[in-house]
């Protein structure tokens, strides 16, 4: 999974928890951004209890719409590999 000295940016840990709250199992969330469950839920519980914003820091518009991205990018790859797995196996089953 992720790196253990990893450091994301508050943009990425707001993009993981957005991804949870509008209904993204944690387990797939994770996966999908390469980090771990356990890092995954412990942002979860810090935004819960007010702590994820930054310490008063603004996030704009444009940070959040990159840290989107990144996620729907990371999504559209695994999407892809899938995809790519399943495609070769319908290919060799054909030709057997």
């Amino acid at each position: 999974m992720g790196n253990p000295r990893a450091r994301y940016t508050l943009e990425f840990k707001i993009e993981a928890v957005r991804m949870v709250r509008n209904g993204q199992s944690q387990a797939a969330t994770a996966k999908i951004l390469g980090i771990s469950t356990q890092t995954l839920n412990a942002w979860i519980k810090a935004d819960d209890a007010g702590k994820l914003n930054g310490a008063g820091k603004q996030v704009s518009a444009e940070q959040m719409e990159i840290a989107r991205l990144r996620a729907e990018l990371a999504r559209v790859k695994m999407e892809r590999d899938i995809l790519g797995k399943a495609t070769a196996y319908c290919v060799s089953r054909t030709r057997a």
